[in-house]
């Protein structure tokens, strides 16, 4: 099979697309041939050795995939070759690969390989920001920063679905146009020039009741200081730079807080209601109420274009690996 690898974590350049024997399949496992693999800003980090937890070597990217059940490891019921599923899996960047069987899930009938491949970690990361960390209510504004991006759109769609009003914030007219397309009642663009001033706008002069933020960028501190009494604002990343301070009076002040999001020790620490969660969405997704957004779409052989984009901040929607592999059997994606 083929898969991408590096031995060095020092450039994507040092990752080559080689070929080597299909991973061997251990007891409680899954072996998925992938079909389409998610791309996101955390990948690329890894990729370059830039993540706070280095992976071993040698390297291959891509945790987050969707394709066919290949086979079954000892123990494992519930699940048929040719089952079209997602998992989180070893090394996605590859034709095959391994999944604990307790991370592969049936895709609803709707859903594509490309959508469900960016669709675990950012939707859940939503719902648990919004519902969990927000207590987001209906009718509330939520302010979505970044909100073209995989994790914002999800955001934005998530918010809709709670009943909340979301003005969504994004760089370029293609993103805002995006959010609009997604159901944002208001979009904003992100000039910290006058940025309170068009957000106090958009909010009837009242500020939002959540932020969203997984930016954290030049818009962290004014967005905090317009938020209204008691609210509250979700930080859920670093890709705009280093890492800003806020003044801790301001909390105070407004009687808002400051809270944090963390999708993957939600999982560790309540997997129970995270996989109840997960549930919930691919219902959503099942009745046709969500419809996740597709960003661009690369090639296996072009994996290297694809960290560099997903690395680049320019897109729109989550970054997908497609056609790392192709079935012969008759069931789609």
């Amino acid at each position: 099979m083929r898969k991408v690898q590096a031995t060095t974590l020092a450039s994507l350049e040092d990752y080559r697309l080689v070929e080597t024997a299909v991973p061997p399949l251990r007891p409680g496992e899954i072996l998925v041939r992938v079909a389409a693999c998610g791309v996101g800003y955390v990948d690329a980090l890894v990729a370059l050795g830039r993540y706070q937890v280095k992976p071993p070597l040698p390297h291959t990217p891509g945790q987050e995939a969707s394709g066919w059940v290949e086979a079954l490891g000892d123990g494992v019921t519930g699940l048929a070759p040719g089952d079209r599923v997602m998992a989180t899996v070893a090394g996605g960047f590859a034709e095959f690969a391994t999944a604990p069987a307790r991370s592969v899930l049936r895709l609803p009938e709707p859903m594509t390989f490309a959508q469900a491949a960016g669709f675990r970690v950012n939707y859940l990361t939503a719902l648990h920001g919004l519902r969990d960390r927000g207590a987001v209510k209906a009718g509330e504004t939520v302010v979505v920063l970044g909100a073209a991006g995989g994790l914002g759109a999800a955001a934005l769609q998530v918010a809709k679905l709670m009943g909340a009003r979301v003005i969504a914030a994004a760089s370029s007219p293609e993103k805002r146009d995006l959010c609009r397309r997604l159901g944002a009642d208001e979009t904003l663009e992100t000039d910290p020039q006058g940025w309170r001033d068009r957000l106090e706008a958009a909010c009837d002069g009242k500020g939002p009741d959540v932020v969203f933020d997984p930016v954290c960028g030049p818009l962290f501190e004014p967005s905090f200081r317009s938020l209204r009494w008691g609210g509250r604002h979700l930080v859920l990343g670093f890709v705009g730079g280093p890492i800003p301070a806020l003044p801790v009076n301001l909390p105070l002040m407004k009687g808002a807080a400051l809270v944090g999001v963390d999708v993957r020790q939600f999982m560790l620490f309540e997997p129970e209601r995270a996989a109840a969660q997960l549930a919930e969405l691919l219902d959503w997704v099942g009745e046709g109420r969500l419809e996740p957004p597709v960003g661009s779409t690369f090639a296996l052989e072009n994996f290297g274009e694809a960290l560099t984009f997903a690395l680049s901040g320019r897109g729109a929607g989550k970054t997908i690996l497609q056609g790392c592999a192709t079935s012969g059997l008759t069931r789609g994606g």
